[in-house]
């Protein structure tokens, strides 16, 4: 076995001393706790009050280490892997974003803001609020002056709106949100967090949340104008109308909790494992491994090839122009596939 510096990247990144034995990747017992927040124990493997038995010790590994794909295996969590460079990426596994979601709790993801320190959508508990995901890779970024004229008109409404850039920095979406002087929190997710917790897979993408934190409305494709919208074909009147019934009518949109858990689209497997690939190739990439940052994310890309956080957000990283001629590729694609988004919701 060859000792290795690991790079271990769950929501954080922790850096161990490791081994390396062909293609597999291996952190001693003892630093599986810093590394992953979880611990080999009597019982079995655990983390807090969650332990998954152990029936067969040497299937993780030899005396004193585990081998990090059999401990991903173990728990059920995917797992991504690039053994020449020492880097491994454990991603939230699909059941458990489900249940997560299915909830209907508003995730509870803290994040850094353009102006500087950090929120969440939870800083804003008490009023209801319209969370807009965008990107400056994304035709979406000129529905800012929109969202801050209804910031401002239902502000005594007990509304507020929150955006959540899914960019790699404050810089990107800055012009954007200082052209619109912007004056709601415009959090920014780098490493996807935000994405993950919430199922989003496109942008712009509109979630509502009541003042107990509840998700009333989950993910839709929402615009603020109709600028382009022969070319997405969601027009922005049903939403801005609906959005208004709630916010100065009291008009819930859903019947209930079961309304609202059938207009969801959770994620599976494959959507999990391919999240797991982008934050491996994010990592990569920040590292300054191209090669390896674009072979994971080809990977993500074909087990999501929907999935726009991955294959548009990716372009810039790679130094394609995401308005260029690979965004029109993907969007035939996407075309050709009956333009997949989330399932529309039906508002009485």
């Amino acid at each position: 076995m060859e000792r290795v510096l690991l790079t271990v990247i769950t929501d954080e990144e922790a850096q161990v001393d490791g081994g390396r034995d062909g293609d597999r990747l291996l952190v001693a017992e003892a630093d599986l706790s810093g590394a992953t927040g979880w611990a080999l124990k009597p019982q079995g493997l655990c983390r807090d009050d969650t332990c998954m038995p152990v029936h067969d010790r040497v299937a993780l590994g030899p005396d004193g280490w585990i081998d990090v794909a059999a401990f991903a295996t173990a728990v059920g969590r995917p797992v991504a892997l690039e053994p020449s460079l020492g880097f491994v990426a454990l991603g939230a596994p699909a059941h458990e974003r489900a249940v997560a979601l299915a909830s209907l709790d508003a995730p509870h993801i803290s994040l850094p803001t353009v102006a500087g320190g950090t929120a969440s959508v939870h800083d804003l508990s008490g009023r209801k609020r319209l969370v807009v995901a965008f990107a400056s890779w994304c035709g979406c970024r000129h529905d800012l002056p929109v969202w801050q004229g209804l910031h401002e008109r239902w502000a005594d409404e007990g509304f507020s709106v929150v955006a959540v850039a899914v960019d790699q920095a404050a810089e990107d979406v800055a012009p954007y949100v200082e052209a619109a002087r912007v004056t709601f929190p415009v959090l920014v997710d780098a490493d996807h967090r935000f994405v993950d917790a919430y199922g989003i897979v496109n942008v712009p993408t509109a979630v509502w949340i009541d003042e107990g934190d509840r998700i009333v409305r989950p993910n839709t494709a929402a615009f603020g104008n109709d600028e382009f919208v022969d070319f997405h074909g969601v027009p922005s009147a049903p939403h801005l109308a609906a959005l208004e019934r709630w916010v100065v009518g009291g008009e819930v949109p859903f019947a209930d909790d079961v309304a609202v858990r059938a207009a969801q689209m959770l994620p599976d497997d494959a959507a999990q494992q391919a999240r797991t690939e982008f934050r491996l190739a994010l990592a990569l990439h920040r590292a300054g491994h191209e090669g390896a940052a674009g072979r994971h994310f080809d990977d993500a890309g074909r087990l999501a090839p929907f999935d726009f956080t991955i294959r548009r957000a990716a372009m810039p990283l790679r130094g394609q122009d995401p308005f260029g001629e690979p965004f029109f590729e993907l969007y035939e694609e996407w075309s050709a596939a009956g333009r997949p988004y989330y399932s529309a919701p039906s508002i009485p």
